[in-house]
Formats: C-alpha cells, sequence, structure tokens
C-alpha cells in the first residue's frame, strides 16, 4: 500500500468521523439512532479506492468512531457497521455478485414471521438488482448503494428488535423518500470529490486511487 493511498485513506476515515457526528434524520423504531451524513460519504469509498479497500475504510471508520465517543453494544448496534461497507462494495464493484446481498435480503426478510406479513417491504431491494443492468448511471449506482445499505440494516432490525407488520408497511413511503434523498447526498459526493482529485492530480500522481473523471466538473491535464 502506497504512503499515499494511506494518507488519502486518513483523510477519508477523518471525513467520516465528522460525518457520523452530524445526524440527517432519526432512524424510525428505535431510540437515540439516527442517520448521519456518512450515509452519503460511506458508498463513495468503494469508488475512490476500490469494492474491498472502500468496504474497509467505512468499517474502520464505524470503529473508530465506537472506540472514540462510545455507544450502546449491543447486538443491533454492532450490526449496524454492515450497511456501510455493503454500499460501499456495492458503489465500487463492477461484478454482479453483490447482488446476492438484496437477494438474500429480501428472502430473509420474507421468511421472518413479521417481515412475512408486510412483504411489499422487501420489495424495495429489487432496486439495487436492475440498477445493475440499466447502464452506468451515477444516481442510480448510488441508489443500488444505499438501497443495499438499507436492505443489510433492515434484517438486522428485523431479527434483533421487536417489531410489527404495521410498522413496516408504514414506512414503505418514508423509505422512498429517504433513500431518494441518500442517493442525491451520494451522487453529489461523489462528484464533488471527483473534481477535488481531478484538481489535485495535476500537481500530484495520484495513480492509487480511482477518478471517475467524468464525474469532475473541472477538467486538468493530470501527471498520471
Amino acid at each position: 500500500m502506497s504512503n499515499k493511498k494511506v494518507a488519502f485513506l486518513i483523510i477519508f476515515v477523518t471525513l467520516s468521523l465528522v460525518a457520523m457526528r452530524v445526524n440527517f434524520s432519526q432512524l424510525l423504531g428505535t431510540e437515540n439512532k439516527s442517520f448521519t451524513f456518512f450515509q452519503f460519504l460511506a458508498p463513495i469509498g468503494g469508488g475512490i479506492f476500490d469494492p474491498l479497500f472502500g468496504s474497509f475504510a467505512a468499517l474502520l471508520a464505524q470503529g473508530l468512531n465506537f472506540a472514540i465517543f462510545g455507544g450502546q453494544m449491543d447486538l443491533f448496534s454492532l450490526l449496524r457497521f454492515f450497511p456501510a461497507m455493503f454500499a460501499a462494495w456495492y458503489f465500487g464493484t463492477k461484478k454482479n455478485d453483490i447482488l446476492f446481498v438484496p437477494i438474500a435480503c429480501m428472502a430473509l426478510f420474507w421468511l421472518h414471521p413479521v417481515g412475512a406479513q408486510a412483504p411489499l417491504y422487501a420489495l424495495f431491494w429489487v432496486i439495487p438488482v436492475a440498477a445493475r443492468f440499466t447502464g452506468n448511471n451515477l444516481f442510480l449506482r448510488s441508489l443500488g448503494a444505499t438501497f443495499t445499505a438499507h436492505a443489510v440494516g433492515s434484517i438486522a432490525f428485523l431479527y434483533t428488535i421487536p417489531s410489527e407488520p404495521a410498522l413496516w408497511t408504514a414506512l414503505i413511503p418514508v423509505v422512498l423518500i429517504e433513500r431518494i434523498v441518500f442517493a442525491s447526498g451520494i451522487a453529489t459526493s461523489f462528484i464533488v470529490v471527483n473534481t477535488i482529485l481531478e484538481m489535485l492530480s495535476a500537481n500530484v500522481d495520484l495513480r492509487c486511487l480511482n477518478i471517475e473523471r467524468r464525474y469532475a466538473l473541472v477538467k486538468f491535464k493530470s501527471k498520471e
């Protein structure tokens, strides 16, 4: 691993720690748990680095956040480490093996006694599957990533926290709006980061990172 990649990992994790301190919306059905701006930042690590390294960056950031700021030590809280990791993997990978995750989550939801009574909810996770076959569209890629995270997080909630079918049914319109906003935030963050990296690449060799220049708002002749 190059020193530059380590440096950018440190920067990414630091920004993630800041983002995790800024709440975005309440996580319905729980107390003292919220979505933060980390939901916008975590997935793009898979694009900037690579799927495996981006997933590691998301895990590292969350682990450091827990170590520094503390939190509840319960099963659901620990399982909440995984949605961001899978979102980063989805966002960064070009392989379709990631589709096992939303498909498995659909099956697990319908197999649960409560989930079986709210079957429409799990159909959200058709979205990340369909998004893989609609071309290289940044918003759909972001939407697939955030719904992959949603699938993993929902299964963690379903299997660890008591709930009623009515809760899941009532959440359907909320989730739709919420995830569209998250996907917009992910796409915007990716454009901003690619633009900054493109500007830096004019003077610094950044071959250790994946700069998707079609999403940069400015273009420079780089040293790569």
